[in-house]
């Protein structure tokens, strides 16, 4: 943040407050909480996020959106979905420049966040807060919505730059990863399947989140129910598919995706089952049958994708992701990858989770 940027002055475009202090752990926006208004203040990293205008635009139309929908089902709109608290002039966010772009949501009181979790409770109620969410979205014209990071998962275009970064080789690691090479681009022969499924129609286009982290949805304090999906920043056109198969990704995994011992790393089956069965139970009724039968491969393709995404970084001389130690981004692509070999060991075995569900 700018020494020149008065905190204070920001605040006072959107409330009559001017206390506030740091809040949460996110790694890209700056955020602050300020109690006495009951909100929550972010600077958007426009590095990040290079059109404010668009960006604010998609979470304005969504959470409108959803407003209606919750109203409609007897919820309450003030504790389901984000609130945009509006400047004095009645704009969804304020600008002091191009790099200092600030919005403010209402707080949702007596909520919590879980960063990590293995309870099956948690699992099915993340499941079914980021299944809600799909539902509730299902008749939003989906292709109305501005494409915040362009082919963000499109898996055959990663794959495209992995074959880019081993030919130019910038950081000199090629010979020393064949093993890991060979594997990604062996696996890219199913690389397509979902890319391939939006393309004829059998997969839907949908409104999807695209970061269906638990710490994504906020938790009621007392009862634990999942209570709203938060971190709408890369709400985009998709496929539930990517959703549903980058969360459990994460959840499902026996380790944390830089473990380096890769005997720890393996797909929880019973992650599986909470998670999903959350999900569908909001879900079952919208997806497709091509959706139903790609749920499983989903959980693979994420896992593939990020896998293949960490090892172009490596390749590249790690330009993208934040490491912590020379070889992280090949750490983190051989755990993924394990875990890819895992899942596909058990896709049968997910596929008959699913029918039963």
């Amino acid at each position: 943040m700018s020494k020149n940027i008065n905190l204070s002055e920001v605040l006072a475009q959107f409330v009559d407050a001017t206390v506030m202090e740091t809040y949460g752990n996110g790694h890209i926006n700056d955020t602050y909480s300020v109690g006495k208004a009951g909100g929550i203040l972010q600077r958007i990293n426009t590095s990040v996020f290079s059109n404010p205008d668009e960006l604010m635009e998609n979470i304005e139309n969504v959470t409108a959106f959803l407003r209606k929908k919750i109203e409609a089902e007897g919820g309450n709109p003030e504790r389901e979905t984000l609130c945009i608290m509006k400047t004095i002039d009645g704009k969804s966010y304020y600008k002091v420049d191009d790099q200092h772009v600030f919005r403010m949501y209402r707080f949702v009181d007596d909520t919590k966040t879980i960063e990590e979790s293995n309870n099956p409770k948690d699992l099915y109620e993340a499941g079914a807060g980021f299944g809600r969410f799909q539902r509730m979205l299902e008749d939003y014209p989906a292709d109305t919505l501005y494409e915040i990071i362009p082919d963000f998962h499109h898996t055959p275009k990663r794959v495209e730059a992995l074959k880019q970064a081993i030919a130019e080789d910038k950081a000199g690691r090629a010979a020393s990863v064949q093993k890991e090479i060979a594997f990604a681009l062996e696996q890219a022969k199913w690389a397509d399947t979902v890319v391939k499924a939006l393309e004829d129609g059998s997969v839907p286009l949908r409104v999807t989140h695209n970061d269906t982290k638990i710490n994504n949805i906020l938790f009621d304090k007392i009862t634990g129910k999942a209570v709203c999906v938060i971190d709408l920043d890369t709400v985009m056109p998709g496929s539930a598919l990517y959703d549903f198969g980058d969360a459990l990704r994460v959840v499902g995994s026996t380790a944390a995706e830089d473990e380096t011992d890769l005997d720890m790393v393996w797909f929880s089956e019973k992650a599986f089952v909470a998670f999903a069965k959350g999900f569908l139970s909001e879900m079952k009724e919208s997806l497709t049958e091509r959706e139903l039968e790609l749920l499983p491969l989903s959980v693979k393709l994420l896992t593939y994708e990020c896998g293949t995404r960490f090892l172009t970084d490596y390749l590249n001389g790690d330009t993208y992701f934040k490491i912590h130690r020379e070889h992280h981004n090949l750490e983190r692509a051989r755990n993924q990858f394990k875990l890819v070999e895992d899942i596909a060991r058990k896709e049968d075995v997910l596929a008959d989770i699913i029918k039963k569900l």
